[in-house]
């Protein structure tokens, strides 16, 4: 059934403020969410939206502070409108609307797609926040098509986020912010290289004001074609961490397609649950708090079409 926009104002005609999080995948889009959540006791709902049948991301806000709605059908600005109007109706049905909404979108969304809903009833668009990790615009590895959608989102944004500094030298950061500007000259830049708590990060990521213009906004045409293909693959057992690392690296050979991402917790023997998160060539593996442990999980892979 198509979602039909409801013919009633909720809270007696309020309209709740909505902030879009994007970023290409691995870029910290959960990680900045979820740091804001820990710092604010401000009633904020969260609506989570990752590539896959497994939204390793929403786990991990679910642990948070704040409401989170799961997504679970794919990407949103695609194959999952419907079910995001059966999200915002959710919201719409309590007596008491939260102070925000963030909708953080799937790293392979287009900004675009997702926007018109801010139109909907009972709600108005606060701003685009986009989270750019700067070694993957330091590092010119990612092919021609991804690196416009990336520069697609930063340009859409009303909001910059920089995150990984730390992963590039001094010259890469400063030729990276220099790419940046270029391409978003008047867009304001949140360097988070430490933390997004910061006095006023809070603040500016969520009061952006809506620099947009009003009205509705035009939704493009769906498309059948994607250049990413998500796989489940099952997380191995009984290794310790350095052999999940070896696994991980091998895991190439199993996959159709350049691996761009891989998430999910997997339990080892020697760290218990791990945190595994692969972003092209970067892997990362963190041991999970005891206080925020959860049940282990397949890994979501992304690749490139070949």
């Amino acid at each position: 059934m198509a979602y039909r926009e409801p013919e009633y104002l909720p809270w007696d005609g309020r309209r709740v403020p909505i902030t879009f999080v994007g970023g290409y995948l691995g870029a910290g889009k959960t990680t900045a969410i979820n740091e804001l959540l820990r710092e604010t006791d401000r009633p904020i709902a969260v609506l989570v939206n990752d590539v896959g049948t497994i939204n390793v991301d929403a786990a991990l806000i679910r642990r948070r502070h704040g409401d989170t709605i799961e997504l679970t059908n794919g990407c949103i600005c695609c194959s999952s409108i419907e079910e995001a109007g059966l999200a915002f109706d959710r919201i719409r049905e309590r007596a008491v609307p939260p102070d925000h909404v963030i909708v953080e979108m799937s790293g392979v969304a287009e900004p675009q797609r997702m926007l018109p809903w801010a139109q909907s009833a009972g709600f108005v668009l606060d701003g685009l926040v986009v989270v750019v990790a700067v070694d993957q615009i330091a590092d010119g590895v990612l092919p021609p098509w991804i690196a416009e959608h990336l520069v697609a989102q930063v340009a859409a944004a009303d909001l910059l986020v920089l995150t990984k500094t730390d992963l590039v030298d001094a010259e890469a950061a400063r030729q990276a912010r220099a790419q940046i500007e270029k391409l978003a000259p008047h867009t304001p830049v949140l360097d988070a290289s430490r933390g997004m708590v910061e006095p006023g990060a809070l603040g500016r990521f969520l009061s952006l004001g809506g620099r947009r213009p009003g009205g509705a906004i035009a939704l493009p045409e769906s498309t059948l074609f994607d250049a990413h293909h998500v796989h489940t693959v099952a997380a191995p057992q009984g290794l310790t961490v350095s052999e999940l690392r070896t696994w991980l690296d091998r895991l190439q050979d199993q996959i159709d397609g350049v691996i761009v991402r891989v998430k999910g917790v997997v339990l080892t023997t020697d760290e218990g649950l791990t945190l595994v998160q692969v972003v092209g060539r970067r892997c990362e593996t963190t041991r999970v708090l005891q206080s925020e442990q959860e049940p282990s999980t397949d890994l979501v892979v992304v690749s490139l079409v070949s």
